[in-house]
């Protein structure tokens, strides 16, 4: 499975990272406004360096459920309410991109080191499943 990407992809799957990271830091130090801004800024511009203008307009037009949260989200990220801008964004990626975690999981586990963490949880989680009926 091999994915050739662009110059322009890698910078937008950087600035993704550097999202998700600066957000990750803003709610470890207790709901930091301005990480958590930040994180939202890099995320979001890291969306549309990665698939376009236009593919981010039809993404944020497809789902109006999933556009209105996670825009409400970062209001209220604004207005320094951060835990229910957070909660609101949470609930309005998974539904702006709830069709891609399929796609999403198989490329993380084909990872070498984030596959191993992966795996190991689900396919425990898949047993116990199993074994409980």
């Amino acid at each position: 499975m091999v994915y050739e990407i662009t110059e322009q992809q890698k910078v937008g799957l950087g600035l993704i990272g550097f999202g998700i990271s600066f957000t990750f830091l803003g709610v470890t130090l207790f709901f930091d406004r301005g990480l958590l801004a930040l994180g939202n800024i890099l995320w979001l511009a890291g969306v549309v360096v990665l698939i376009g203008w236009y593919s981010t307009l039809q993404l944020f037009r497809k789902n109006y459920k999933g556009s209105i949260s996670f825009l409400l989200g970062l209001f209220f990220l604004f207005v320094r309410w951060p835990i229910v801008g957070i909660i609101l964004e949470i609930y309005g990626c998974l539904g702006l991109f709830g069709g891609f975690w399929p796609s999403v999981s198989v490329f993380l586990i084909h990872i070498p080191v984030v596959g191993w963490v992966i795996q190991y949880p689900v396919s425990f989680l898949n047993w116990f499943g199993r074994g409980s009926n």
